[in-house]
Parts: C-alpha cells; sequence; structure tokens
C-alpha cells in the first residue's frame, strides 16, 4: 500500500524532479567536476605532463606562499577591504532605504529606486570603463570640476591612498539599490499601527524611527551582516582586475588577483592552486560560522 503511494507520488512529481535535473547537473561539472584540480597544489605541476605524471611535492607550494614577501600585505588588503565594503554596504542601504520609505509619491519613489538599482545589473568590465572615463586625471569629469575649483587634479586609479576609496565608493554605487530592496521589504513588513500609536504619542520622524523602523529591521539587518562574514575573503576580484594597476598593488593586491597573476602571468599553477585552496578552506570555516551565528542570533535557518 506504501510503496503504491509512493510510486504515485514519484510520478505526480516526475515533472518536478526533471526540471532540477539540468541545474544539478551543471553543479556537478562546474562546481563539483573541477575540485579534481585541488591535487595541483600539492604537485610541481606541468600542463604538458598532466596530473599523473607531474611530480608530488607534499607540502612545498604552501611553504613558498607563506615565505613569500608580499603574502601578508595581500591578506591584510583582503581582509581591509573586504570589511569596509561589508560596514559600507550595510549602512548606505539602510540610510537609503529609510529615507525611500518617507518618500509619499509613488512615481517618484519607483524612479528613484530603478535608477539606483540599475548598476547592479552591470558588469564590473562595463562600469570600468565609465569609472575611468569619470576619474580619469587629463579629461575625467571629475578632475576637471576640482580643476574648476582651483584644486590639483587626483589620481584615483593610480594613487594607493585614493585607490581604496574608488573601490569602496564604486561598490556601494552598484549594490546599493539591491541592498536597499531587501530592507525596504523589510520596514513594509513592520505593523503599521505602531507608527499610528506614535504619532498619538507626538512623536516625530526621529522618534518612529529609532523606537520602531530600526528595531523592525534590527533582525534582519543582523542576518546579513552574519552571512557576510563567509564572504569575507571575497574582496571583489571583478572589481579590482578591472580598475587596478602596478601603481596600487601594496594597497589594492588581494588573494584572487594574487592567485590570478601567479597562475595565469607567471604560470607557477601548483602555487596558485595552494592558495586557492587555503582561501576556500578559510571560507568554508567561516560560512560554517556565519550559518551558525546566524541561526543563534537570529534563528535563521537553511532548511
Amino acid at each position: 500500500m506504501n510503496s503504491n503511494k509512493t510510486l504515485k507520488r514519484l510520478y505526480r512529481e516526475l515533472p518536478l524532479h526533471l526540471m532540477l535535473l539540468p541545474p544539478v547537473i551543471l553543479v556537478l561539472v562546474f562546481s563539483y567536476g573541477p575540485m579534481a584540480g585541488i591535487v595541483i597544489a600539492f604537485q610541481d605541476f606541468v600542463p604538458a605532463n598532466g596530473w599523473f605524471n607531474s611530480p608530488w611535492i607534499g607540502l612545498d607550494n604552501f611553504k613558498y606562499v607563506l615565505d613569500f614577501p608580499d603574502v601578508r600585505q595581500v591578506l591584510w588588503n583582503t581582509f581591509f577591504i573586504a570589511v569596509l565594503k561589508i560596514a559600507a554596504g550595510t549602512v548606505c542601504p539602510i540610510i537609503l532605504a529609510l529615507s525611500l520609505n518617507e518618500v509619499k509619491k509613488t512615481l517618484f519613489k519607483r524612479g528613484i529606486q530603478t535608477i539606483v538599482y540599475l548598476p547592479h545589473f552591470m558588469s564590473w568590465v562595463l562600469l570600468a570603463g565609465i569609472l575611468i572615463d569619470i576619474l580619469s586625471p587629463s579629461g575625467g569629469i571629475i578632475n576637471n570640476m576640482l580643476q574648476a575649483l582651483g584644486m590639483q587634479p587626483i589620481y584615483f586609479l593610480g594613487d594607493g591612498a585614493w585607490f581604496r576609496a574608488t573601490l569602496i565608493i564604486s561598490n556601494v554605487w552598484k549594490e546599493v539599490g539591491f541592498d536597499t530592496i531587501v530592507y525596504l521589504a523589510a520596514i513594509v513588513s513592520i505593523d503599521r499601527t505602531q507608527y499610528e500609536s506614535a504619532v498619538l504619542d507626538g512623536a516625530g520622524y526621529t522618534r518612529q524611527m529609532w523606537h520602531i523602523t530600526l528595531p523592525g529591521i534590527r533582525g534582519i539587518i543582523i542576518l546579513l551582516m552574519l552571512l557576510n562574514i563567509g564572504s569575507i575573503l571575497n574582496a571583489g576580484f571583478d572589481q579590482i582586475f578591472n580598475l587596478y594597476s602596478p601603481q596600487v598593488y601594496d594597497s589594492a593586491d588581494i588573494l584572487d588577483t594574487f592567485v590570478y597573476r601567479i597562475g595565469m602571468e607567471e604560470m607557477q599553477y601548483g602555487v596558485a592552486t595552494a592558495v586557492g585552496l587555503f582561501k576556500s578552506i578559510v571560507s568554508f570555516v567561516l560560512i560554517t560560522l556565519s550559518y551558525y551565528l546566524a541561526y543563534k542570533v537570529v534563528n535563521y535557518r537553511i532548511f
């Protein structure tokens, strides 16, 4: 009897299982299949010899990386840039969401949302070209305005002191619209009777925001911050790779760009794989920790 019910249920849900099949295959081929390449981290890998004929050298690639003179600076750059992005990427969307929540004209509100949301869909290749033109020290609109005010032009993308600030601001510009929608959805879910009661008690906008809105979205703020812990070693390869240059390596070189240069430009595949494996292990630990904290603090569960 139970077997018949199981077969009927399987037959009824068969189209759903077939719909899942293509993405499962893609994940297996492009996410799990390449993990076999981890063995390169323990080899003196030569592409012509392949995995099976390249000599095994144990942990020598890891030792080489640890002795590399720039690796500590690369780790610091990765951590510092990622933390700044998480901080700015949390504060700015909250401020924008609180501001848009007070806009009463629906058409104007949707127009602003569309404008700030649009850069999220653009690739960093396109946005990097726009930024290079805007920030050019010779003919960029920003430096033209500075010169019109009697100031000296600034080399935003060639000066390490300015490059990090440029990374953070441009990342906020690209992603602030997407994160704002999340916070706006959380604000809309707050019981409106709380605001009505606050108005009757004489509370103004600031008091309503401080005592109702922010506590009402506190859970989603904490959740997103905790989940971002897992990506703290992902400081943004696409953005930095398309914007940086050798002049700013000291302040902008991160693990991903470091791996790219060693692996693709210097063809030290074993060393590059060792760095990537190290990053993956640390990221796995941080992701596990972030989900554990999210479960403990705001009762967030994957299943």
